[in-house]
């Protein structure tokens, strides 16, 4: 298994596709101005406390107040509110994390209005980006990550990943950062880090603590709300989290940012440089690796699978829908419940593709064929976790039910990635209306005017659809025959079935297009 990123970076965004097995499985595009995504830390301002929801709505700096949950606030909340009023209290000098003296854990079932106020200031972290017409959600448990450290100021607990399968090592991890940790500082400790040295993690943990320790300034000086801390990039994010043997080449059509890649990628995993390589080709990257017709072809409605099945995907304001339907598999074979395991089994391995490629989140309802043995249900149940296990958001997903139904809930942290794959027509520019026809001729004449005010040498060449080709030449005098009379310029005719009937373009006898001459 082969994994590629193939970035496109232009202007205005950057655009990451990741291929494996040449087969698009996630999508991500980045505003080069974009704010509040998932992990900046902001110093807030409290606007308003919900008693009814348990909640606050803090301001910070986005257009819609961002929601803070009691449940988000995290057990440390009074300490880090304690730390915070320190550091902005000019008169005294900056406390130390590991010598700050913590507070109690606030009640797991306590009220908002009893911890914080309207006006007060608190840090916080974006935990879901702004979606539809709601502001960001927003956690004050703050946590830095790392490639294979996640560091947690204000608490004490080392936590290592449960998809480390050995024991022994989980348990040597867990030691290990123990006895290099400072006071005052959490840890989770990320599945990469299976196998590594302590040299090599303990790198890594002064780097994040001295990350965190940079928004010391910015919070001591000016008011909320500010960012004090912005994640990394998503490409660099993507780099951070994905990076591993399987992945052998991350292409880039951008100079300064195969060197911006190349660097940070010495500091995750100096052996893998060599695997950042400059696209200079003259095809459009996407187009090269034929990633854009995999995205036309993949962000429909329907969307093909392999040997005639497909799926129709339907969006709600409150969960997503997916239809399998088995096309013209239905008229293959004799065993219709070997039939529709077969169609199901190939649809599973799509909808966990498109879940990822889409980012969908939420509920997602997938309707699939039914099936009527246990055995073959339970089947599908698994082979679906199984695909699903590549998916690295957060998900659940329960058996099917009586009616053929799966349920999937997949955690939602940023907006739907949505793609138009439906193109204006050419005609009316998706207006449904076209120009009066009967002026179409006169409209041809004043191009052509407008051509020839440029002193274009040689025969013109009119390329027209066949009827308007037909009428331009018919009767005598025709209007071609008036218009090289008119003009004293010989004019070609030509009929082009691929035209739209109002089509119409004037090229040179050598195919150069002359409406070039009117930019």
């Amino acid at each position: 298994m082969s994994k590629e990123l193939v970035i496109d970076a232009n202007a205005s965004e950057i655009s990451i596709a990741l291929l494996d097995n040449k087969q698009l499985v996630e999508l991500n595009k980045q505003k080069s101005n974009v704010q509040f995504t998932v992990g900046n830390i902001y110093l807030g301002k409290v606007k308003k406390i919900m008693p009814g929801l348990n909640a606050a709505f803090v301001d910070v700096g986005y257009e819609k107040d961002a929601f803070l949950h009691y449940l988000d606030l995290g057990p440390q909340f009074q300490t880090l509110n304690k730390f915070i009023a320190q550091l902005q209290n000019r008169k005294s000098k900056n406390p130390v994390l590991q010598r700050f003296k913590s507070e109690n854990d606030i009640a797991k079932d306590g009220k908002i209005s009893k911890v914080l106020s309207s006006g007060q200031n608190v840090l916080v972290q974006i935990a879901k980006e702004p979606i539809s017409t709601k502001g960001p959600r927003l956690s004050s448990e703050i946590s830095i990550a790392g490639r294979n450290l996640v560091l947690m100021p204000f608490s004490d607990k080392v936590s290592v990943s449960q998809k480390i399968e050995s024991a022994e090592e989980r348990n040597r991890l867990k030691r290990l950062l123990q006895s290099i940790k400072p006071r005052n500082y959490g840890l989770i400790v990320r599945t990469v880090a299976e196998g590594k040295r302590v040299a090599e993690l303990d790198a890594e943990l002064k780097n994040l603590v001295k990350k965190w320790e940079s928004i010391y300034d910015k919070i001591s000086g000016g008011a909320a709300p500010k960012l004090a801390l912005q994640e990394m990039d998503r490409t660099s994010t993507i780099l951070r989290d994905l990076l591993n043997v399987d992945f052998n080449s991350v292409y880039v059509n951008d100079e300064i940012l195969v060197r911006e890649i190349k660097q940070y990628v010495s500091t995750i995993a100096p052996e893998k440089q060599k695997i950042v390589k400059y696209y200079s080709g003259k095809t459009p990257i996407f187009d090269h690796f034929g990633i854009e017709k995999q995205i036309k072809s993949l962000f429909g409605k329907t969307v093909s699978c392999r040997n005639g099945a497909y799926l129709i995907i339907e969006h709600t304001e409150a969960l997503h829908v997916i239809d399998i339907n088995s096309g013209n598999r239905s008229k293959s074979g004799d065993n219709q419940e070997a039939n529709a395991l077969a169609v199901n089994m190939i649809a599973a391995q799509e909808v966990a593709r498109q879940l990822r490629l889409r980012d969908m989140g939420g509920i997602i309802v997938v309707d699939f064929i039914d099936l009527h043995s246990q055995e073959n249900k339970q089947m599908l149940f698994d082979k679906m976790k199984e695909f699903m296990s590549e998916d690295r958001t957060k998900h659940n997903i329960l058996p099917l039910s009586k009616f053929g139904l799966m349920q999937i809930t997949r955690q939602r942290v940023r907006p739907e990635m949505s793609i138009k794959t439906m193109e204006n027509c050419p005609a009316c520019q998706g207006t449904g209306e076209i120009s009066p026809s009967i002026l179409l001729t006169d409209q041809i004449e004043d191009h052509l005017v407008r051509i020839l005010e440029r002193s274009v040498q040689g025969t013109i060449v009119l390329k027209v659809h066949p009827y308007i080709e037909a009428f331009i030449r018919k009767g005598f005098p025709s209007l071609r025959l008036k218009w090289m009379l008119r003009y004293r310029k010989f004019i070609r005719v030509m009929p082009v079935m691929s035209y739209h009937f109002t089509e119409y373009r004037f090229f040179t006898t050598d195919d150069e297009d002359l409406d070039a001459l009117l930019q």
